[in-house]
């Protein structure tokens, strides 16, 4: 009777057991089926961000290209006034050599005194005009220089290393970075970069940036970074080093920091201010 209850415990405690294995397998499915959904929610959103940030560059660049059309059709019909008052002048340097002539043939001295004040009064007249007409032409030829100048640099973007990084918050995980989205100071764009010798450059945010070298070991990479045709190198950089330069005439401070450091890959994420006049740190302003 005792080894009849045994033997029933001991099915029980089977049954029970397997039970609890498949309601295990079952949770553990769940779980990664939920979390690769996540993994590829976060995925699709990254590349939505990279594909606006591409859209608004390419507006930005159309935009600045018909500025400079723009400013030199301008600069085209200026250039053909400055042709026709050139003429002009002509023109009338040929009429004042006609008035001496006529002041020279006249026989009466009185004649003679009326003649020359009608042609010094013509003259006089003729050289205000010209002054006048020059000084136009030469400040709308100042600021269309001025706005040529201004567009280049806009078009340019200066790139600067600086030696005196700001104490900022810098984030050691996607929790911490989390919590400084939450703050909504500045903006920030995560990213995941491969050593690539066939296409090195990977853009993150409104810039580039390319992995030059990886120590695992010693958790420091060397990294470039691009910004339209001016590039900076930081080598010998470590994990969760705040890196940090100015971009533009503006002087806007972007920041790069690496969280993780593996073998010709390096994880982390860039910090871009939200507010580019605000955080601007040589103001600019524009002469009119």
């Amino acid at each position: 009777m005792m080894e009849s209850n045994q033997n029933l415990l001991l099915k029980i405690a089977a049954a029970a057991n397997f039970v609890l294995v498949l309601a295990l397998g079952y949770g553990l499915s769940s779980i990664n089926g939920t979390l690769t959904d996540r993994i590829a929610k976060v995925e699709s959103a990254n590349e939505e961000t990279q594909a606006e940030n591409e859209k608004t560059l390419e507006v930005r660049s159309s935009e600045n290209d018909k500025t400079i059309k723009s400013l030199v059709a301008d600069l085209d019909q200026v250039k053909k006034r400055v042709g026709m008052t050139a003429v002009e002048l002509k023109q009338q340097e040929r009429s004042s050599k006609e008035l001496a002539t006529q002041l020279a043939s006249k026989a009466n001295s009185s004649d003679v005194d009326v003649f020359r004040q009608e042609a010094t009064n013509q003259i006089a007249e003729v050289q205000r005009d010209s002054d006048a007409k020059y000084g136009t032409v030469s400040g709308e030829v100042t600021g269309i220089k001025r706005d040529l100048l201004a567009t280049r640099d806009d078009l340019g973007r200066q790139l600067t290393d600086v030696t005196n990084v700001l104490s900022e918050r810098i984030a050691k995980n996607s929790g911490e970075l989390a919590e400084l989205r939450k703050k909504g100071d500045r903006d920030y764009f995560e990213f995941d970069i491969r050593k690539n010798s066939k296409q090195p450059l990977h853009r993150v945010a409104d810039l580039q940036l390319a992995l030059l070298k990886t120590d695992p070991k010693k958790h420091r990479y060397n990294v470039a970074i691009q910004v339209d045709d001016n590039r900076l190198e930081k080598k010998d950089r470590t994990t969760n080093e705040p890196v940090q330069f100015l971009v533009g005439r503006e002087q806007l401070r972007y920041e790069v920091v690496v969280n993780s450091v593996e073998k010709d890959r390096i994880r982390g994420y860039v910090s871009a201010p939200k507010d580019k006049v605000l955080a601007a740190e040589v103001p600019r302003f524009r002469l009119q």
